[in-house]
């Protein structure tokens, strides 16, 4: 037995999540639903036009592998987090959640002390969407000089997310996990994160992904970015040539999984949406911890589909961190029921 399930690398950020209208969004130029990459100063400015005109606001640590870690450890899984904080006010909030949460780290007495922790600004519009502007502080100097060899060596799965392409020592960081989990008979999984990850980092991406990744995640419009097409099948073809195993979430539409030779649908779960940021960490989270406890790819994805189906109805990435082991327990008593 591993002493963990999952080990998960990515971007330690401290989230402002802001409720606003539709137009409020267009007049500061904020593209929606996707990450935008900004300085700090660029990420004060939109705070400032934010100023007097806030429907709601949340603060709280996120980051896509850091929330999909803490979701696997709340059903029960054993999860490592690898990243990078400032020792500052944000560094302290991100290292007390993980700690909170369960969530082993590398981040005791290691931390920056010329860079600010990452934050990113989520804006979620009346339609649920959220659109995200990052400042990775921190996070963008995350390297091989933090892995724990010891702690991937432990693992069942890495975990990685297609964020950590865009700086360059992450990437050689992210590299070089996927390099030494293969080498080693770890099995490996990779999120593309966002659509405009999957279509301007496309060369990055398949450096990460090396000759074949073991699973992938993505929504429909990141296949459909990484593919360039219009075409779901079409995308679903191409995603085959760079991984054994994928899930694709489709939304309100559900989700299909692949476990390398059937491909599965999973129905929708008919909820009103008002947040789905974290949706798809939520779902990834789920999916690993029950694939690790031996679920199928299609057991694994109504699971964490349903999981996903509850973070949409709340605003923010996360839950607190009780309802996790109740949702895992109300799941399995409908799967019972059916």
């Amino acid at each position: 037995m591993k002493k963990y399930n999952v080990f998960g690398m990515g971007a330690a950020l401290v989230d402002t999540q802001i409720r606003l209208n539709e137009q409020k969004l267009k007049d500061m130029g904020v593209e929606k639903g996707i990450m935008t990459l900004v300085d700090e100063a660029r990420q004060g400015e939109l705070l400032e036009q934010l100023s007097g005109s806030l429907l709601e606001a949340k603060h709280e640590s996120g980051g896509s592998a850091g929330n999909s870690m803490i979701a696997a450890s709340g059903f029960g899984s054993k999860t490592f987090m690898c990243c990078k904080v400032s020792d500052d006010l944000d560094g302290d909030i991100y290292i007390s959640d993980l700690d909170r949460c369960g969530v082993t780290h590398n981040l005791k007495n290691n931390r920056a002390l010329s860079e600010a922790t990452g934050k990113c600004l989520v804006l979620i519009t009346p339609d649920a969407e959220r659109s995200m502007s990052t400042f990775l502080g921190a996070s963008e100097t995350l390297s091989s000089q933090q892995l724990d060899y010891d702690g991937i060596l432990n693992s069942e799965y890495v975990y990685l997310e297609g964020y950590l392409v865009t700086s360059p020592s992450c990437k050689e960081a992210a590299v070089q996990l996927r390099t030494y989990a293969e080498e080693n008979g770890i099995k490996t999984a990779l999120s593309f994160s966002d659509p405009g990850i999957a279509n301007f980092f496309r060369d990055g991406i398949l450096e990460i992904i090396g000759e074949k990744i073991d699973l992938i995640f993505c929504n429909e419009d990141e296949a459909l970015s990484w593919a360039n097409t219009e075409r779901l099948e079409d995308a679903l073809t191409a995603i085959k040539k760079i991984t054994k195993t994928f899930v694709v979430t489709l939304g309100a539409k559900g989700a299909i999984t692949f476990d390398g030779n059937i491909e599965n649908q999973i129905s929708p779960e008919n909820v009103d949406a008002i947040d789905t940021n974290g949706a798809g960490d939520m779902f990834a989270g789920a999916f690993l911890h029950a694939i690790t406890k031996g679920e199928s790819y299609l057991e694994a994805g109504k699971f964490a589909n349903f999981a996903a189906s509850k973070i949409v109805q709340h605003f923010g990435p996360r839950l607190p961190f009780e309802e996790y082991a109740t949702i895992k327990d109300e799941f399995y008593k409908k799967s019972a029921k059916n």
